[in-house]
């Protein structure tokens, strides 16, 4: 499994920037930030530090003193699950968010300016699924795609794939491209050549208590037993290590539900 991050640097270091459009970060926004850091520490080895005062109270996770992800702490006024985010890059986040809304999406925070993270806004789909968009030239480095514990795929559940793709292809500029991965209702949107993010359509099967969302896959050395673990730390096993196109798959959440995918690391 591979996504459009941009152009490697020697010696296996992070992109020096990324393509626009690709997927540049996932963050996650939970009521425990301390239970949150406590699950993925143990899960994937991450350490944590302060993220930007503008965003409320939040965390950067790190692999290897590399960014991996951000913690958040839901707003307790805003009846919001737990989940995992996408965000997109842009070479400029306020014509990126002016397109979200021209193509019937929303603009739900921003965009702002937070300190040393940049230029980003919180956006939604016409269907409601929630994304991110982020300043190209602020993000720091990241940790090494593939290393075990960092996220390496997105994919969009939502109710009708080739219509919600057409809205990121007008937003972000994805090309078509063969589907990674089989079954009914699956659109891959690549950028330069490469995948970059999954859409599948699920109609009336989609949970009611979710609506459309992005899923997360986090690489893992060994997913069954990284699926043990999950289950050690309190969380939920949805979907039971399987062997597919990805290789072996499992989803699951953490104490407060917020789904994520587990493939080996490599794929």
């Amino acid at each position: 499994m591979t996504d459009a991050r941009g152009n490697a640097r020697p010696n296996g270091e992070a992109p020096a920037r990324h393509t626009p459009g690709a997927p540049c970060r996932v963050s996650l926004m939970v009521h425990g930030l301390d239970t949150a850091q406590d699950f993925y520490a143990a899960l994937f080895g991450w350490e944590f530090r302060p993220g930007p005062r503008q965003l409320g109270p939040c965390v950067r996770a790190l692999l290897d003193g590399r960014e991996v992800a951000g913690i958040g702490v839901l707003a307790p006024d805003r009846q919001l699950p737990p989940a995992w985010t996408p965000s997109f890059a842009s070479d400029d986040v306020d014509l990126s968010a002016e397109a979200v809304r021209s193509c019937g999406g929303t603009v739900g925070v921003g965009p702002l300016d937070a300190a040393d993270a940049g230029r980003l806004a919180m956006a939604s789909d016409p269907c409601g699924a929630v994304f991110g968009i982020r300043d190209t030239v602020a993000l720091p480095p990241t940790a090494v795609p593939g290393r075990p514990g960092t996220p390496v795929w997105n994919e969009l559940t939502t109710y009708e794939a080739a219509g919600a793709a057409k809205f990121y292809q007008a937003v972000f500029g994805y090309e078509d491209g063969p589907p990674v991965g089989t079954g009914p209702d699956r659109v891959t949107l690549y950028l330069d050549g490469r995948p970059a993010v999954g859409v599948h359509g699920v109609g009336s099967a989609l949970p009611r208590d979710r609506g459309p969302h992005w899923t997360t896959y986090f690489t893992v050395a060994d997913v069954d037993a990284a699926v043990d673990r999950v289950r050690r730390l309190g969380g939920r096993i949805l979907e039971p290590a399987r062997d597919g196109d990805r290789g072996r798959v499992a989803t699951v959440t953490d104490p407060e539900g917020a789904r994520f995918a587990l493939v080996p690391a490599g794929h």
